[in-house]
């Protein structure tokens, strides 16, 4: 007989990233500055993005469970009733990322690599000699024929 899944529904893991969206975005990130010349320090709020890893951090804190990976990867076909709750937390995340990065929140250059949002450019060498041969055609030799 099989292992009953630790999480008992997707309604359960839907509330449980509820309440990680909830407790990140309620607990920014402190930067701690000194600012003027006297180096006064202060303290900074900065928003929190939401990660996948951190939502599978705050279920192991929570002792619901250690890996959430089966769960997003349906693996052996055992959580297909969970994966379209699990591609919604995946786009609440990527929306959050993406939205936050665009808005100048966090760091646009990163948020584009962790959502494989990188500009490609293609790059053509064409390689040129660096003492071109004067003797072809280069107008000051008539070709002569033999």
């Amino acid at each position: 007989m099989a292992r009953p899944n630790k999480i008992q529904s997707p309604e359960h893991l839907w509330d449980l990233f509820q309440d990680y969206k909830r407790s990140v975005k309620q607990n920014p990130i402190l930067k701690h500055t000194f600012v003027g010349k006297e180096g006064r320090s202060e303290y900074s709020e900065l928003e929190r993005p939401l990660t996948i890893e951190g939502f599978e951090c705050y279920v192991a804190d929570l002792g619901v469970i250690g890996d959430l990976s089966h769960y997003f990867a349906n693996t052996n076909g055992r959580y297909k009733r969970f994966l379209t709750i699990a591609t919604r937390i995946r786009k609440e995340v990527r929306n959050d990322q993406i939205g936050g990065g665009m808005a100048g929140i966090y760091n646009p250059s990163i948020t584009a690599r962790l959502n494989n949002l990188v500009e490609k450019k293609e790059i053509t060498n064409v390689e040129q000699p660096l003492f071109p041969d004067v003797s072809e055609n280069d107008g000051n030799h008539e070709d002569t024929e033999s």
